[in-house]
């Protein structure tokens, strides 16, 4: 369990029973693609995402234990499945200091194994869910998911003119799983419908700043500490936050550099990290990024009191300070 739990010892609790839920949905006759599969769920992480929707399973009068561990669990499995598939599209080898499932079989074998996941992220909602109305709306929230992945995709290599269209796949792509949490933790809890969109609305805007503030590190943080080079995401043409805004000050001088696509030398790489620098696009993007967390904040005072809302709270600077 990753240490940033260690002071709420009830919510470490909730994301052990989480982990032990989904280790028990996936069954496989076959043994060792099942151990394959467990190897990766295991692999450690964060769990935000569960934890916010254990969080704001306290927001309404009703306290459902069976429920929003279903929730949290159905949650994270998702986001596993897109990881399992991300690590592919990356060529990512590692994922949390734990070598990549297609690094270890190969791509085919990964692809089926995220599709799994998915699966068992739909057999524990079928299970659980209270409603049908809940279920497809996590079923819509999927297909947003996968859309703003597909966007991403769809861009690569692609001139990075609009800070607009990049907020627009942060949202589907990041952010839509956040506010999903916040908002299904607050459903189980029989929160006000007026509550469940605010808990909504706060798991979008962190899922926001929580997006912009990862991609800063593919600018900043170094490569043992980050686990992927420098720029990883500039080498595979995917243009994020920093480089639009840098890029806006001298399009020209960036693009001479970008047009080399695949081909990008690490002179190229270690100009463009200049150049983002000299044009301020990190200090840019992360001033977004605490605007987006003042506006989280914001909503997150609009919930009933209580110790679950100091948590987020705590949780929330924790993740704009990057200290996670």
């Amino acid at each position: 369990m990753h240490k940033l739990w260690e002071p709420y010892p009830l919510l470490k609790n909730d994301l052990k029973l989480v982990e032990e839920l989904i280790n028990k949905s996936i069954r496989v006759k076959n043994k060792k693609v099942e151990a394959t599969i467990k190897r990766v769920t295991q692999a450690g992480g964060k769990k935000l995402r569960p934890a916010f929707a254990l969080l704001c399973a306290n927001i309404g009068p009703k306290q459902d234990d069976q429920n929003k561990i279903a929730i949290g669990a159905a949650l994270e499995t998702l986001h596993m499945a897109t990881l399992v598939h991300d690590d592919v599209i990356d060529e990512a080898e590692e994922r949390h200091g734990v070598v990549a499932m297609h690094a270890t079989n190969d791509n085919k074998y990964a692809i089926y194994a995220g599709d799994y996941l998915f699966c068992v992220c739909f057999t524990i909602l079928s299970q659980h869910s209270a409603t049908l109305g809940q279920l497809e709306f996590n079923a819509k929230s999927m297909e947003r998911i996968l859309t703003g992945e597909l966007d991403q995709l769809e861009a690569r290599f692609t001139p990075p003119l609009s800070v607009k269209s990049y907020l627009s796949r942060v949202s589907g792509k990041t952010a839509q799983l956040f506010a999903v949490s916040c908002y299904s933790g607050a459903l189980v809890s029989e929160a006000t419908r007026r509550q469940q969109m605010i808990a909504w609305n706060f798991g979008h805007y962190i899922g926001m700043a929580f997006q912009i503030m990862d991609d800063i590190l593919d600018y900043t943080g170094k490569e043992q500490i980050v686990g992927k080079p420098v720029l990883a995401d500039v080498r595979q043409g995917i243009y994020t936050l920093p480089l639009i805004y840098a890029r806006r000050e001298n399009p020209e001088v960036f693009d001479n550099i970008l047009t080399k696509k695949e081909a990008l030398t690490e002179n190229d790489i270690q100009y463009l990290t200049e150049l983002i620098e000299k044009y301020n696009g990190v200090e840019k993007a992360r001033e977004l990024a605490k605007r987006y967390t003042k506006k989280a904040t914001d909503h997150l005072n609009k919930l009933p009191q209580g110790e679950y809302r100091e948590i987020l709270n705590d949780i929330t600077t924790k993740l704009l300070k990057r200290t996670l």
